[in-house]
């Protein structure tokens, strides 16, 4: 059995209850060392075999699967946050697939919401906006054309970049162009939730700019959006002149 665990968003008590069990009772663990902090290894049971993902290819880390799976031994793979994002866990399960290894997932906090808890920030504000778009800039690895960065960026809601911090010249441009208004408040989190995070506020306008003053070239989130600014509707849930199903309107 496999169990694919998102290791949450740094802070290593940020991880799940279940992904903590799972990971105290495998026989292997393959995580990924660019980014999953390693303290989570220290409750790993005497006798783990560790293998850090950043020095292995797909077919490596397949390999080291089915091997522990002919030994009856019990795997977890350690992604960074949750592992549905920007994880590359849908190959592996293919893989596995292929080769009728049973696996599960367990959720994790993901960094975008790390870094909310960063910028005490709710992504979705009443009359502000109700959506958040989660993508990153093309680099060495593509994106679809129609979810380019102007084309998102025409919505002007919430967006949540990845991967992006080493190309922010071109992102606030790319932001610009797309339709968010230069001085757009946005936001540099780097390392959320993790002991050494850091957290600048900014424009849309200064992304770059307030990167390079603060020597920030990678691992860190860009947040860009009104809901920064603060400025919002009151919520009806909690409006006594609203009726929910829950009680009435106060009259």
């Amino acid at each position: 059995m496999v169990d694919f665990v998102g290791a949450g968003s740094g802070a290593a008590d940020l991880i799940t209850v279940r992904g903590q069990r799972l990971l105290q009772e495998a026989d292997v663990i393959i995580y990924a060392g660019s980014l999953v902090n390693p303290a989570l290894l220290d409750d790993k049971k005497e006798g783990c075999q560790v293998y850090n993902s950043a020095y292995m290819t797909l077919e490596e880390v397949i390999a080291v699967m089915e091997e522990a799976e002919a030994a009856g031994k019990q795997t977890v793979r350690l992604h960074t946050g949750d592992p549905c994002l920007y994880g590359a866990v849908r190959e592996q399960m293919d893989e596995l697939d292929k080769r009728g290894i049973a696996y599960a997932l367990c959720p994790g906090v993901s960094s975008f919401c790390g870094a909310a808890a960063a910028l005490h920030a709710e992504y979705t504000l009443p009359d502000v906006s109700q959506s958040v778009i989660i993508t990153r800039m093309a680099g060495r690895t593509p994106v679809p054309e129609a979810e380019n960065i102007e084309k998102l960026a025409a919505h002007q809601s919430t967006m949540v970049i990845f991967l992006s911090t080493g190309m922010l010249e071109s992102l606030e441009g790319r932001l610009m162009e797309g339709g968010y208004p230069a001085d757009t408040p946005a936001a540099i989190v780097y390392k959320a939730t993790w002991p050494d995070e850091k957290v600048f506020r900014c424009s849309v306008s200064t992304l770059a700019k307030t990167a390079k003053e603060n020597h920030i070239t990678k691992t860190a989130l860009i947040v860009v959006g009104r809901v920064l600014d603060g400025k919002y509707n009151r919520s009806e849930l909690y409006n006594p002149a609203f009726t929910t199903e829950f009680r009435e309107a106060v009259k």
